[in-house]
Formats: structure tokens, C-alpha cells, sequence
């Protein structure tokens, strides 16, 4: 296996955090690699709230069941879809997920935890983030991911499954 598949294989959500603090600098590293990330027609509809302040991050595990993690967090980004970068509503799923991934992956790199948290479609989640972070009526709350120095480490479980392929000649 090469060293760009080892990284890719052994990302885990991450839950629990040391409470060491991320540099604004690791921070700026892993928001750039979502600005990467590939999206319909190069719209790049994507738009990130990096979330540090400690009473709205609280606020979270309220308005998400799952959120509970992001307490321990340094940092939560919300990534957001913008419709004014996108016309066409049908594609931005897909290109904020893969921002999100690239999100997961170059936390992993920097040497962070970090757990993705799915917003879109749950409306009732979408809403009350909206009203929370007093967003624009442009964006939309796509998927959070909580981030902070591991203060755990997950065992790498074999995902390879030769029954979920077919091969089409």
C-alpha cells in the first residue's frame, strides 16, 4: 500500500479532543484544501464559518443529537452551500461534500481529529444553525466538522469489500 493510501485508510472520525489549541495557521491549511476540492462547473459553491467562540459552540449538541463532540472541540466549521455561486441547487451536495472530505483528510495530515457531522437535509438542523450563527439567507448549513488534537485513537478495521464491486467490460 502506498503512503498516500495508508493516509487516506487509517482517517477515523475522531470524538474526543485534548483541548490543545490549533494554530490559526493549521486552521488556514485545512481550509484551503476544502477550497480544492472538485464541484460542478467549477462554481465552487462553498462557503466556511470556522466557529472558535465557546458559548456558541456549546449551543450546538442543543440544535444536532449527534453534536455532544464538538463541546471538547477546538474548532467546529460549518461548511455551507452559497446559492449566489450556484444557480442550479442540484450539484452542491456533492461539491460540499467533497469539501468536507477535504476537510477530513488534511485534519488527518495536520495530525488532528476530527468527526463529520451531517446538517444537510435536515431541515429542522439547517434552520436552527441559520438562526444560530445568524447566517445569510444565501447560505446553506451543509455539514459541521468538529476538530481538535485526539485525545483517542481508533483501530483501522478492513473496509475493502470485493462484494460491493462489479466490474462492467
Amino acid at each position: 500500500m502506498s503512503k498516500e493510501q495508508d493516509f487516506i485508510i487509517t482517517r477515523r472520525s475522531i470524538r474526543k479532543y485534548s483541548g490543545k489549541k490549533i494554530d490559526e495557521s493549521v486552521l488556514e491549511i485545512i481550509l484551503k484544501a476544502g477550497m480544492y476540492a472538485p464541484s460542478a462547473h467549477n462554481t465552487q459553491p462553498w462557503h466556511f464559518i470556522v466557529i472558535r467562540n465557546r458559548s456558541i459552540i456549546n449551543e450546538i449538541p442543543k440544535l444536532h443529537k449527534y453534536a455532544e463532540m464538538t463541546k471538547d472541540a477546538d474548532a467546529v466549521i460549518l461548511v455551507c452551500a452559497d446559492t449566489k455561486r450556484q444557480s442550479d441547487d442540484g450539484y452542491y451536495a456533492q461539491d460540499c461534500s467533497a469539501a468536507t472530505q477535504n476537510i477530513l483528510l488534511s485534519a488527518h495530515s495536520e495530525g488532528l481529529g476530527a468527526c463529520w457531522l451531517g446538517v444537510y437535509p435536515q431541515k429542522d438542523r439547517m434552520e436552527k444553525l441559520k438562526h444560530l450563527l445568524n447566517l445569510k439567507d444565501n447560505l446553506i448549513p451543509f455539514s459541521m466538522v468538529a476538530l481538535g488534537y485526539p485525545a483517542e485513537k481508533k483501530k483501522n478495521d478492513e473496509r475493502f469489500d470485493v462484494s460491493k464491486i462489479d466490474y462492467i467490460n
